[in-house]
């Protein structure tokens, strides 16, 4: 098999246990591990949302995220407007955006796994939510047509592609002129060790399959966004690190203080262009330079 469908199916078997781990009363993490409450979460995991958010959403929702941040606190959505989120596993983002998009608005969740979607159509039910769709498909091959979506969220899943330019393309197809792309992932600043790359495992902890930030900018321009922007959220420790890599073997153990601070979440926001063919590095260079920075100011969400 290639590298894409090893990771591929790698990620179904986790997030599918994952799934059942809730649905029998147990708890998930991000990084393959179980907790039975959020206080237990790993440090990816941990404290994303508020407890009126906690509140607002089935408990088994909360207990399968498995995401690194909040993308519907960084949308910024709508009334009215349509959202998707990428990889929508137990529905949590997917439940709160339509709360916020409102009864006019519709939020659609798309999963390739069974098991998490299972999970999903049965929080949608327990929210009374009639503005919520659940997909069964893949971020690279969004069952959606062009120019028909407000709005993409995401939350630690684009870096659990293997081919993050076909999700970024596809991502640009199905939103409308001026949709925005506002995601949470996990990205790498400096250099990470290659046994960490090449870790099969590591792509379900979040790490392994983590784009460089400037590389991640260059992918979003490459897919024809404008405006794109990282604003870094949360920085992970070697002590972190140690909590992630647990369970692996101990060469991989002593990883820990080499990946100290070099891999954080971010919020990754970009807006695909008004008029198509034409981003703002095109009409307006200096500005667009600017617009594209990524954001350093560290802190705990």
């Amino acid at each position: 098999m290639s590298e894409m469908t090893d990771v591929k199916e790698v990620v179904r078997q986790k997030y599918g246990a994952a799934a059942e781990r809730v649905a029998q009363g147990g708890g998930t993490s991000c990084c393959g591990g179980s907790a039975a409450s959020p206080e237990q979460w790993d440090p990816i995991t941990s404290n994303l949302y508020d407890q009126a958010q906690a509140a607002d959403v089935p408990a088994e929702a909360m207990l399968a995220s498995l995401g690194c941040g909040n993308p519907t606190a960084l949308a910024e959505l709508q009334p009215g407007e349509t959202v998707l989120d990428l990889g929508s596993g137990g529905g949590i983002d997917v439940l709160l955006s339509a709360k916020r998009v409102g009864p006019t608005g519709t939020a659609y969740g798309l999963d390739m796994t069974d098991q998490m979607l299972a999970l999903a159509q049965e929080n949608k039910r327990k929210s009374g939510l009639s503005n919520v769709h659940f997909l069964k498909g893949e971020i690279e091959h969004i069952p959606l047509p062009a120019n028909s979506v407000d709005v993409i969220i995401s939350n630690c899943v684009i870096n659990l592609s293997a081919d993050k330019d076909r999700v970024l393309r596809e991502a640009f197809r199905v939103l409308k002129p001026g949709g925005r792309f506002a995601v949470s992932d996990v990205v790498v600043r400096g250099e990470v060790p290659e046994s960490i790359r090449r870790n099969m495992e590591l792509w379900i902890g979040c790490v392994a399959g983590a784009l460089r930030d400037a590389d991640y900018i260059a992918k979003l321009r490459a897919a024809g966004f404008e405006d794109a922007v990282i604003e870094i959220t949360r920085v992970y420790t070697a002590e972190d690190a140690a909590d992630f890599l647990a369970g692996q073997p101990a060469h991989m153990q002593q990883l820990a203080r080499e990946v100290d601070g070099r891999f954080a979440s971010g919020f990754v926001r970009a807006r695909k262009p008004l008029v198509p063919g034409k981003t703002a590095e095109a009409v307006a260079p200096a500005a667009a330079s600017v617009a594209t920075g990524c954001g350093c100011g560290p802190r705990c969400c």
